[in-house]
């Protein structure tokens, strides 16, 4: 999915992704979470052609996004607490991956461009090194964010059950 839609995602087709996998998730909530700040707005892009206008785009991301909230609603947990507890740090998590992305591709696209010099592909085994920390301390974070939440879901049922 996100490879399909690197440049963002229509509302349209995000909605038409849930209904194929029969998650239920519809206009009205999309819009709801967007002005919870559950999920980020949509950014206006303009389309190549006469007279057509924009269209608004969704960083792809949000089908993670709103699967995670989906999990953490079937844990009991309130929009309140989602939105307090869990969602700044999925947000930061996400913008982290992608700027790690980036920094990876700028590096790597340098590297091609120069492979002719002296000492540069043994850098393609530095790079190869560094992606894979990144990816480590992602997985890293998303495992503490996980179990933060598990930790939240449990002394939320406590309360209830007191």
């Amino acid at each position: 999915m996100e490879r399909d839609h690197g440049d963002g995602i229509t509302s349209a087709a995000l909605l038409k992704f849930f209904a194929e996998h029969e998650i239920r998730f519809g206009t009205a909530t999309l819009r709801k979470w967007v002005q919870l700040g559950l999920l980020p707005r949509s950014v206006r892009v303009g389309q190549k052609g006469k007279h057509l206008g924009s269209k608004g785009l969704y960083p792809v991301r949000v089908v993670r996004q709103i699967l995670r909230i989906k999990e953490m609603m079937a844990r009991n947990l309130t929009i309140e607490e989602i939105q307090r507890q869990f969602l700044f740090v999925r947000g930061d998590i996400e913008a982290l991956e992608q700027t790690l992305e980036r920094i990876f591709a700028a590096l790597e696209h340098t590297m091609r461009e120069r492979s002719d010099e002296m000492g540069v592909r043994a850098l393609g085994a530095e790079i190869g090194r560094a992606r894979a920390l990144a990816d480590d301390l992602v997985d890293r974070l998303e495992q503490v964010e996980r179990k933060l939440l598990v930790y939240a879901g449990d002394e939320r049922h406590e309360v209830m059950a007191s």
